[in-house]
């Protein structure tokens, strides 16, 4: 699932939020096309079930929210909720992780944790 990057907070050093926007299918039901959602870039760190914005190594170029599966290579085995959308490990291999998604701001309001798959 394809995000845009929509704003940076520039404050204190080693903590920041980003916010995206959700396009695409591949994470539904949990996430829609049109959601917008609060990503920290560092903070705990990432453990399978977490709903990450990621960058593959064979496609930097491509921003992706995923769910992390497992540590694989010095990245993470990302994967969509949806097993008919298949633009994540299962085609592109290891991803690098940018931040863990913790809230859907709009269009309702949502926290995310930890989940366990």
């Amino acid at each position: 699932m394809p995000v845009r990057w929509r704003h940076r907070n520039g404050g204190r050093a080693g903590r920041w939020l980003f916010a995206v926007l959700v396009s695409g299918p591949s994470m539904a039901p949990t996430l829609r096309h049109g959601d917008a959602l609060l990503v920290r870039g560092t903070g705990r760190a990432v453990r399978p079930g977490d709903l990450v914005v990621a960058t593959f190594r064979s496609r930097p170029g491509l921003l992706v929210v995923k769910r992390a599966v497992r540590p694989c290579d010095g990245g993470w085995w990302v994967r969509g909720d949806n097993d008919l959308a298949t633009d994540d490990s299962r085609s592109y291999g290891v991803a690098e992780v940018r931040g863990r998604v913790v809230l859907r701001y709009w269009p309702a309001p949502r926290w995310f944790g930890y989940r366990r798959v």
